[in-house]
Parts: C-alpha cells; sequence; structure tokens
C-alpha cells in the first residue's frame, strides 16, 4: 500500500508532494531490511519512477527525500536489477559531484545530496553484478579519488569523505585490477595517507615522527569513521605489497608506517570504536614491508634520554629487566627507544587473545605482525621479550597455569586451531632467538613439541634465521630449581619418594629375588 500511494504521487504530483510522501515512507521504512515479495514489482516501478523525478529541476530537499528512499529499495538486490543502467548510474555520479572536475565544494546545501548519492552508490555497487561492471566502464575509482581530493583537507564534510571512502573501499574489494589502477595510476597510497592525516590532525616533528598528546581530546565520531573506511581503503590497495615492494616506494610506505604509528597512539570516541580503529591499523601494518616498520619505534630526544637515565637510577641494581624498561611521563622506553606503539599492540594482542573467541580472524593478524617485527627488529624483540617472557623466578606452576601473556600464549600452543596455535608458537619460538632450549626453558616440552616436529628440531638445535649472540640471563630462583625441573611439563616437581626407603630387609630380599626370576624367563629361549 505505501509503494501504491508514494508511485502515485511520485508520477503525478509536484516537488512539494513528493518530497512529503517519500519523507513518509523512508521514516516508515528506515530500518527495514527484508521486503515482501509480492510487492517486488511496485518497487522496481517506485526506483525507475524516482530516477525520473532525479533528472528534473527539483530542490535540494526533494532531491534528499528521493534518494534517501532510493537507498532503502536498494536493499532488495532484485529491484536492482531492471534500474541498475548506465543512464541511472550518470544521474547518482552527477548529484554526487563526481561528474564535475572543476566544480569545488563551496554550497553547503548540496552537501546532503551527495552523501545520499554515495550512500545510494554503495548499496547498488555491492548489490548488484551489473553496477559493478559499469562503475570500471564509467572509471568510477577515478572520479571518487577526484572527489577526495577536493574534500581532503576540509574538515567540515568527513561525511562526503566517509561514503566516498567506503565506496572505494567496495570497489577495490570486488574488482583486483581497481586495486592496482588505485596503487599506480590513481596514486591511492599517497592520497589515502593523507586522508588519515587529516582524520589525525598530525603534525610532525621529524620526516617519520608526529607530535603525540597524551592529554589531548579524543577522535570525534566522524573523524574516527573516516579514519576506519580510509583504512580498510589502503589495506586493499597494498594487499600485496610485501610481494612487489620496490626500494623507491620506501618512504611512502615509511610516511604510511608512521601515520598507524600515530593512530596506535590515539583514541577514539569510545572503547569499541578505538578497538576498531587499531585493529584495521594492525591489518594495514601487515601489508607494510617488515623493513619500514622500524619507524614503529623512535629514538628519544635529548630531554627525554635524561629523563630515562634517572629513572634508570633510582632503580634498585638488582632489578635487572625492570633497567631496561622504564615508564616516564607515558612513555614506554627501552634501550633508548620509544616503544609507545609497541606496547599498544602487545596490549591489543592480549585483549583479543581474553576475548577468547574469533582468534583466527581477531588474534592472528597482531601476532603475524609482532613475529614478523621481532624477527626483523632487534631492539623489538628484546623489549617484547622482556615483557612477555621476563626471567623466571617462580616455576611451581606449569607454564600454562596463570594470568600473565607468556601462560597466555602457552595455552594457545596446544589451541585446537592448528593456525592460532602455529603463529603463537611461532612468537614465541622468535622471541627466544629460535633456540630449542631457551623455548624449553618458558613453555615445556610437551608444548612445544608440535612447533619443534615440524621444523624437526625435536632432538634441540635453533631455527634458521640469525640473532645477536647476547645471552639469557637466569635468575638464582632459576638457577636453584633447574636440577627438579621437569623438562616436559616446564614445572618444578618435588622428588618422588623411594619405595625402597620404606621396606624392611626380607621384602627387599623378596623383591630382588622376583627380579632375578623374571630376567631368568626372559633369557631362557622360546619352545
Amino acid at each position: 500500500m505505501d509503494e501504491e500511494r508514494a508511485l502515485y504521487i511520485v508520477r503525478a504530483g509536484e516537488a512539494g508532494a513528493i518530497e512529503r510522501v517519500l519523507r513518509d515512507y523512508s521514516d516508515k521504512h528506515r530500518a527495514t531490511f527484508k521486503f515482501e515479495s509480492t510487492d517486488e514489482d511496485k518497487r522496481k516501478k517506485l526506483c525507475e519512477g524516482i530516477f525520473k523525478v532525479l533528472v528534473k529541476d527539483i530542490p535540494a530537499t526533494c532531491q534528499v527525500s528521493c534518494l534517501e528512499v532510493l537507498r532503502i529499495l536498494s536493499r532488495d538486490k532484485k529491484v536492482l536489477v531492471p534500474v541498475t543502467t548506465k543512464e541511472n548510474m550518470q544521474i547518482l555520479l552527477r548529484l554526487a559531484k563526481l561528474n564535475e572536475s572543476d566544480d569545488s565544494l563551496e554550497k553547503v546545501s548540496e552537501f546532503p545530496v551527495i552523501v545520499e548519492s554515495l550512500k545510494c552508490l554503495c548499496n547498488i555497487v555491492f548489490n548488484s553484478q551489473m553496477a559493478q561492471q559499469l562503475s570500471l566502464e564509467l572509471n568510477l575509482a577515478a572520479k571518487l579519488c577526484n572527489l577526495l581530493r577536493k574534500c581532503k583537507d576540509r574538515k567540515f564534510i568527513n561525511d562526503i569523505k566517509c561514503f566516498d571512502l567506503r565506496l572505494l573501499f567496495l570497489l577495490s574489494l570486488l574488482h583486483t585490477d581497481i586495486r592496482s589502477q588505485l596503487r599506480y595510476e590513481l596514486q591511492g597510497l599517497p592520497l589515502l595517507t593523507q586522508i588519515l592525516e587529516s582524520a589525525f590532525s598530525i603534525k610532525w616533528t621529524d620526516e617519520y615522527e608526529s607530535a603525540i598528546d597524551h592529554n589531548g581530546p579524543p577522535l570525534s565520531p566522524q573523524e574516527t569513521d573516516c579514519a576506519i573506511e580510509a583504512l580498510k581503503a589502503l589495506f586493499n590497495v597494498t594487499v600485496d605489497s610485501w610481494k612487489v615492494h620496490k626500494e623507491s616506494d620506501s618512504h611512502q610506505f615509511r610516511v604510511m608506517a608512521a601515520v598507524l604509528r600515530h593512530c596506535l597512539l590515539i583514541v577514539g570516541p569510545t572503547e569499541d570504536k578505538t578497538e576498531e580503529l587499531h585493529s584495521n591499523a594492525v591489518n594495514l601494518l601487515s601489508n607494510v614491508p617488515v623493513s619500514c616498520l622500524d619507524v614503529l619505534i623512535c629514538p628519544l630526544t635529548h630531554e627525554e634520554t635524561a629523563q630515562e637515565a634517572t629513572t634508570l637510577d633510582e632503580l634498585p641494581s638488582d632489578k635487572t629487566a625492570e633497567k631496561e624498561t622504564v615508564l616516564k611521563n607515558n612513555t614506554m622506553v627501552y634501550n633508548g627507544m620509544n616503544m609507545e606503539a609497541i606496547h599498544v599492540l602487545l596490549n591489543f594482542m592480549e585483549k583479543r587473545i581474553d576475548k577468547g573467541s574469533s582468534y583466527r580472524e581477531g588474534l592472528t593478524p597482531v601476532l603475524s605482525l609482532l613475529t614478523e617485527c621481532s624477527r626483523a627488529h632487534r631492539n623489538i624483540r628484546k623489549f617484547l621479550k622482556d615483557q612477555v617472557l621476563p626471567p623466571l623466578r617462580d616455576v611451581t606452576n606449569r607454564p600454562e597455569v596463570g594470568s600473565t601473556v607468556r601462560n597466555k600464549l602457552v595455552r594457545l600452543m596446544t589451541h585446537v586451531d592448528l593456525g592460532v596455535k602455529q603463529i603463537a608458537a611461532e612468537f614465541l619460538f622468535v622471541l627466544c632467538k629460535e633456540r630449542v632450549d631457551s623455548l624449553l626453558k618458558y613453555t615445556g616440552y610437551g608444548n612445544a613439541a608440535g612447533l619443534l616436529a615440524a621444523r624437526g628440531l625435536l632432538a634441540g638445535g635453533r631455527g634458521d634465521n640469525w640473532y645477536s649472540e647476547d645471552e639469557d640471563t637466569d635468575t638464582e630462583e632459576y638457577k636453584n630449581a633447574k636440577p627438579n625441573i621437569n623438562l616436559i611439563t616446564g614445572h618444578l616437581e618435588e622428588p618422588m619418594p623411594n619405595p625402597i626407603d620404606e621396606m624392611t630387609e626380607e621384602q627387599k630380599e623378596y623383591e630382588a629375588m622376583k627380579l632375578v626370576n623374571m630376567l631368568d624367563k626372559l633369557s631362557r629361549p622360546c619352545h
């Protein structure tokens, strides 16, 4: 009934009446995602009628009402089949300001029309294969990049940027050819990186270092959404970068990694939004060539170095591990390097472990990233070793028992998901410089058997990668307990009582004779 009334007014009414009836329709069906099949034909005709209205000279408010209803109807794939034509796509491109190369975004009254047009295009491209083909024919990716350049530094049009980026993400997700076009022809890597810089309001203090205000306000919801969409689009653009990395691209990747470091050190409007933001940053960092991830850590300034020295002097001399890592003015410092970003990644990993579900999608990207960073960058590995595998003192419990990060990772080494347990074991193995004896000390032979069998290292030895020869330092507590540690379980076991100690001489003689008889039977030939 709603479709019949709306269709009647759309076909015969004037702009004011069309706007009112379509606004009523969109208010009623705003949350509708499943439609009755009986009204399918009416919805198709309503879509066709709306496109005919949109080519007319009507007020912007009426255009918005038309586009809102079109967006709702475009959730139904069957409705899109007859209306997804080149002509109708071009109507939406014109309304979204994707056809004008020189037109600037000055008319604020047009912004809602642009946003709604982009929303419609997102739905239509996602739900229609024909629209996906037409987007290639119409060179939609290039038009979206042009629109992004117009609003790159304009903070008050975040909604336009957000849905432009979302559509760019969808296109690059659905078409591998568009990824290549974005990367090389349209210079999508620097463009999208600049969008992130704008969203984060980054102020550079050095080539790859940005100023971080730990007491500053969180990102606004609009800035956070815009940044998340840019991160997702960048992920598609760089998804094969580790395979085709060229030395000439190092600078651009390092700039992007520095922006992502900044991203890890800021927060969104809510805890959930912050986690989503950091999750997308982790995914994108996984695409950055590992040689460019050195910018995640940076040397301290002269003032910070002086503060660190003061803090080190204040620590007791027996706290050897703690003297390496200090926290000063909210800055995690290790060996003269700022480790804030790595510490955030470590905390992010622990939160994902604590969730206890979706490990393959949620945990393996950050574990893989930390593993590769540790393998390639000595300072990162040593910092993570101090945080995850500090010198052993109490070995009374099994390695998998407890609430430390080490305990949680060791438990993952026997997880039912093969991919999860492999990457957890690999991470700990790399932190141990791929030395079997060091790994067994922290995990026990039973937990490490799977990794060692896969590597052909059950008899001991070390992996194929080279690491520095600095030695691990055992604590006095560990040295004293070491002779009584069970190598299989990796924990201290009390010596088992000797059953002979409590026997009388007669019992000992009886047991000895039983043993002699058994050996005698074994030595006799079989008949």
